[in-house]
């Protein structure tokens, strides 16, 4: 369980490094018009969208109350990198909870 959360924290931290480039790199807003008129730019964007839509839904089922809109809120400006973050911080109890309904289903 470690090592995954490893993983996931390091795959986290490469993407933030990313990010850090694409913003030295090139300007937004203009990169940003670009992916727009672009039709697989839409299709990415709409990907990106349900990932984090389907993000939602899983800590929606994890967190109770004012927990998950904590967590769930930031998601479309922060993206993936505040799922990674959520995955890191609660993987051990997701682990945990899993297990518990399958032993329970059986």
């Amino acid at each position: 369980m470690t090592i995954l959360r490893v993983i996931i924290a390091a795959s986290g931290a490469a993407f933030a490094a990313l990010i850090l480039w694409a913003f030295f790199a090139a300007e937004f807003w203009a990169s940003f018009d670009a992916i727009t008129a672009d039709p697989w730019g839409l299709v990415t964007l709409a990907d990106l969208y349900l990932g984090f839509f389907l993000a939602a839904i899983v800590i929606a089922f994890f967190e109770r109350g004012g927990r998950a809109v904590l967590w769930i809120v930031p998601l479309p400006f922060l993206g993936n990198l505040w799922a990674v973050v959520w995955f890191v911080v609660r993987l051990p109890e997701l682990r945990r909870r899993l297990a518990a309904s399958r032993s329970a289903a059986t």
